[in-house]
């Protein structure tokens, strides 16, 4: 079942199945030494996350790619909230450049603690920025 991005939150299991638009891509960085990374900044309709790219990920997609993401995670890596496709989960193209997408809220942009009536779950605790930090709203 596909998810809007609004509808996701952190968890430690792959299951997010979902599709956006890629609207800018961060420089690639080498981590440790072999594993290539890049940040990107996606959006659907209804929200906006920063996405975690690994290896030859970083090369495969460009902005304005809208992309599918099967058993996805959305999880803290290195203190940041990402989505990324993670060890069991798929990521590819399934088009371009027609998509309908918003810049806020960003999830990767949002503050989360442990629901106090359920441990296993997330909720929202306080908005850090409306948009994305990292990848500023366009002009």
């Amino acid at each position: 079942m596909m998810v809007s991005l609004k509808d996701i939150v952190p968890a430690a299991q792959n299951n997010i199945n979902t599709q956006f638009i890629l609207l800018d891509k961060g420089r690639t960085a080498m981590e440790g030494g072999q594993n290539k990374t890049c940040l990107a900044l996606v959006a659907d309709e209804k929200a906006a996350v920063h996405l975690q790219l690994w290896g030859d990920e970083c090369d495969a997609f460009e902005a304005g790619d809208i992309i599918r993401l099967t058993n996805g995670i959305f999880s803290s890596t290195r203190s940041q909230l990402v989505l990324r496709a993670g060890k069991r989960g798929k990521i590819e193209k399934v088009g371009e450049f027609t998509m309908t997408f918003v810049e806020t809220p960003n999830l990767s942009e949002i503050r989360w603690v442990p629901d106090p009536n359920n441990s296993n779950k997330y909720v929202q605790e306080a908005v850090i920025s409306t948009h994305s930090r990292l990848f500023p709203p366009m002009p």
